[in-house]
C-alpha cells in the first residue's frame, strides 16, 4: 500500500497550523517514526487576512492561497487541507487552482455529525466573521438536513474576541469561560451540539467536556486526512 503525502496550507494563523498538524500525528496509528505520514506544511502568514477581505473589502487572499497551494502540489502532496475555516470562502478558487483534491472542513465536519450523531438537526456554530457572515456551514450543512445557528451580535463579538486573543499566543480560561457562555445561549435556542468552526479554538477546548457535543471541525479533518493518506 502506497501512503499518500498529506499537504497543509497554514498560516491562517500559524497556531491553528500546528493544531492541525498535531492532530494528524496523534491519529495516525505509528509506533516507529518510520510508521508516520509523510506530511508538507507551508506555513504562509502573510496570506492577507481573510476577515478584512470580506468585511473590509481589502487585499483579496485568494492569489496567495492558489500560490501556496500549488507550492505544495509542486513538493510533492497527493492531497491538501486548508487549516483555516475562513479561507473555505474562496474554496473553489484553491481547488481550481490545483490537479490534486482539496479537502472542505466543512463538509468534512457535515458527513461526520450526520454520520456519528445522526439524531442531530440543530447546531450551534462557534466561527469567525467570515463563515458567519457568508453562511458557510448554513449552507453545506442544508444539503445533511441539519441546521445551522449563529452566535446574536454581541455574542458573536465575543467570540471574534476570542479569536484574536488566541492568535497572540494566549490560552487563558477565560477564554473559554466566555466561549461557553455563548454556547450556554446556543444551546437554548435548540443547539444540539456545538461546532468548533474556528480552527483556533480546540486550544482551549481541549479535553472539555460539555452539556452538548462538541464538535472539534479540525480533528475532524484531522481523521479525515488520515483515513486518506491510509486507503
Amino acid at each position: 500500500m502506497k501512503e499518500k503525502i498529506i499537504g497543509i496550507l497554514g498560516g491562517m494563523g500559524p497556531y491553528a497550523t500546528i493544531d492541525l498538524f498535531k492532530k494528524i500525528v496523534e491519529l495516525t496509528p505509528a509506533k516507529k517514526d518510520w510508521e508516520h505520514l509523510r506530511i508538507i506544511i507551508d506555513n504562509n502568514p502573510k496570506i492577507p487576512s481573510r476577515t478584512r477581505a470580506v468585511v473590509l473589502n481589502d487585499k483579496d487572499p485568494a492569489p496567495m492561497m492558489q500560490e501556496t497551494a500549488r507550492n505544495l502540489e509542486k513538493a510533492g502532496a497527493d492531497f491538501i487541507l486548508i487549516a483555516c475555516n475562513s479561507a473555505h470562502y474562496w474554496y473553489d478558487e484553491i481547488k481550481e487552482s490545483v490537479n490534486i483534491p482539496v479537502l472542505n472542513i466543512i463538509e468534512e465536519t457535515a458527513r461526520y455529525i450526520k454520520e456519528s450523531s445522526p439524531n442531530i438537526k440543530k447546531v450551534g456554530l462557534l466561527a469567525g466573521l467570515v463563515p458567519v457572515k457568508a453562511n458557510l456551514y448554513k449552507k453545506t450543512f442544508e444539503r445533511f438536513n441539519i441546521e445551522v445557528i449563529h452566535p446574536e451580535n454581541k455574542n458573536q463579538k465575543i467570540v471574534v474576541k476570542s479569536i484574536e486573543t488566541i492568535k497572540l499566543g494566549k490560552k487563558e480560561d477565560q477564554i473559554r469561560q466566555d466561549l461557553l457562555r455563548v454556547s450556554d445561549k446556543l444551546v437554548e435556542k435548540g443547539a444540539e451540539g456545538i461546532i468548533l468552526a474556528c480552527t483556533e479554538f480546540p486550544i482551549v477546548f481541549k479535553d472539555y467536556t460539555y452539556k452538548v457535543p462538541i464538535f472539534d471541525s479540525d480533528l475532524i479533518l484531522a481523521k479525515a486526512a488520515v483515513n486518506l493518506a491510509r486507503e
